[in-house]
């Protein structure tokens, strides 16, 4: 066939063919693009969706509210949960959660103001995770958990239980 066209003939159908191979091209790449699009979308959604969710590990600066659902004591120095009361208070906070499934609950870590201001702020705060991981362990919904930020005890020593204590909370 090009054998019979002469050299302007053979120019023009190599341009439509090239432009044929380029509108392919373009058809071809502008449809895989279109099928990525819509898989960006969920995930663009997906990275959007825990900014307006709660952060689980956040730790709420609100007075304390709510119905007092159990308060747990911890020895001088431990985060870990004793083995005295501990089961039967948790049992307690489950009932109370199970009785109100729309109510959250705020755990409250508490400290005395003797000793390493910083030292005393992380052991509350570790309390209060400790008794979280229970409540979960025990069938409590993490999402329905929050940690308030902890407070020192006014007064009281290293000694007095009341200083080294977790309240748990139910809020609306």
């Amino acid at each position: 066939m090009f054998d019979e066209l002469d050299d302007g003939a053979r120019t023009g159908v190599w341009v439509a063919l090239g432009i044929v191979a380029f509108v392919l091209f373009g058809l071809i790449g502008g449809l895989a693009i279109r099928q990525m699009k819509p898989a960006a979308a969920p995930m663009a959604a997906a990275a959007a969706a825990p900014a307006a969710m709660v952060d689980l590990d956040a730790l709420l600066d609100v007075p304390l509210a709510g119905d007092l659902a159990g308060t747990l004591y911890f020895e001088v120095g431990q985060a870990g949960l004793t083995q005295a009361d501990g089961p039967a208070v948790l049992a307690a906070i489950r009932g109370a959660a199970d009785a109100a499934p729309a109510r959250r609950l705020v755990i409250s870590g508490f400290h005395d103001a003797s000793g390493d201001a910083q030292m005393n702020h992380d052991l509350a705060k570790q309390r209060a995770i400790a008794v979280r991981d229970a409540l979960v362990g025990a069938g409590v919904a993490r999402e329905r958990l929050q940690l308030r930020k902890p407070a020192s005890t006014d007064g009281g020593s290293a000694d007095d239980p009341q200083a080294r204590r977790v309240e748990v909370h139910l809020v609306d």
